[in-house]
C-alpha cells in the first residue's frame, strides 16, 4: 500500500473509531435491545448494529472501492484477500458491554491484498487508543510501545485462556495439555474481549493470547499491532492465520510462542 495512501485511511479511521466510542459512551445507560445470535452467550444489542452502518456508511461514502467485513453483516461477501478490505468488529466483548459497562472495545484493521497494513483497539471506557501502521510500530494513545521481553520464560508468563478449554468434553483441544499448560504458567487472564487481550500482550501487560474458536474481525487490528512490537501472531498450530474463516490463535512473546504450540497445544482437529 502506497504510504501517503495508508497515513490518509490511517487519520480516517482514527477519527472514526473515536467518533463511533463517543457515541457509544453517550448511549452507555440507554435501555438496551438485547438479542442472541448462535447459542444464548452469542449477544448482540443494537449499538453494535449502529455501530457497524456507521463504518459500513463512512467507508463507502469515502471509499467506494475498498471492501467491509464485518461481525454484524453490513459489510460486503468477501471471498479472497484481494484488493482493500476493513475488517470491523463494532464492540467487542458484547456481554461486558452488556452486563459490566465496560471491557469492551472497538476493533478495526485494514488489511491490503492479504495483509494488515493498520490496527486500531479502542478501549472505550477507558479511553485508550492502540494503534499500529506496518513498519512503524505500536502505539497506546500518543506513546510507542516497546518491544516485547524475549527472555522471561514461560514458567514466568501470563497468559489470556478460556478455562473452558481445560473440560474434557471440549472439541477443539486436548484438556490435557491444556491443564499442563496452565501448571507451567505463572497465571492466566480472561477478559472476554480478544481485542483488549491482544492489546494488553502488545503492551506487555500479558505475555500471550491463546483462544480455540475466533474470527477474523475479533483478530484483524490484533495482530498488526502485536506485531508491531516483536511478537507472533498465528494460528494455534503454527500456521498462518485465515483471514475470511473461525480459526484457532496464539498471540504472544517470540520466545515462548513455540514452546506453547508445540509442548501443550495438541488439536483435536
Amino acid at each position: 500500500m502506497d504510504q501517503q495512501k495508508k497515513n490518509e485511511i490511517f487519520e480516517h479511521a482514527k477519527a472514526w473509531v473515536l467518533e463511533a466510542g463517543e457515541r457509544i459512551k453517550s448511549n452507555i445507560d440507554s435501555p438496551r435491545s438485547i438479542e442472541t445470535k448462535s447459542n444464548p452467550n452469542d449477544l448482540v444489542t443494537e449499538m453494535d448494529q449502529e455501530t457497524e452502518q456507521f463504518f459500513a456508511k463512512k467507508i463507502n461514502e469515502t471509499y467506494p472501492d475498498h471492501y467491509l467485513l464485518g461481525e454484524e453483516g453490513f459489510g460486503d461477501e468477501i471471498e479472497d484477500h484481494g484488493g482493500t478490505v476493513w475488517i470491523v468488529d463494532p464492540i467487542d466483548g458484547t456481554m461486558n458491554f452488556v452486563h459490566q459497562k465496560r471491557n469492551f472495545a472497538i476493533s478495526v484493521g485494514v488489511y491490503y491484498d492479504g495483509v494488515g497494513e493498520i490496527g486500531l483497539i479502542y478501549n472505550v471506557m477507558e479511553g485508550t487508543l492502540y494503534t499500529a501502521k506496518r513498519g512503524e510500530g505500536a502505539y497506546k494513545n500518543e506513546e510507542k510501545l516497546p518491544r516485547l521481553d524475549e527472555k522471561r520464560p514461560l514458567s514466568q508468563s501470563i497468559l489470556a485462556l478460556n478455562t473452558s478449554w481445560l473440560i474434557p468434553e471440549n472439541p477443539h483441544v486436548d484438556h490435557k495439555g491444556m491443564e499442563d499448560l496452565v501448571k507451567k504458567l505463572r497465571s492466566t487472564r480472561s477478559y472476554g474481549s480478544a481485542a483488549l487481550e491482544f492489546a494488553f500482550v502488545a503492551e506487555g501487560l500479558l505475555d500471550g493470547y491463546l483462544t480455540m474458536t475466533l474470527m477474523p474481525w475479533d483478530y484483524a487490528a490484533g495482530s498488526v499491532i502485536v506485531r508491531e512490537v516483536g511478537g507472533i501472531v498465528t494460528r494455534a498450530d503454527r500456521e498462518e492465520l485465515d483471514l475470511l474463516n473461525k480459526t484457532t490463535v496464539l498471540a504472544s512473546r517470540s520466545n515462548i510462542h513455540e514452546e506453547i504450540s508445540k509442548d501443550y497445544v495438541r488439536l483435536k482437529k
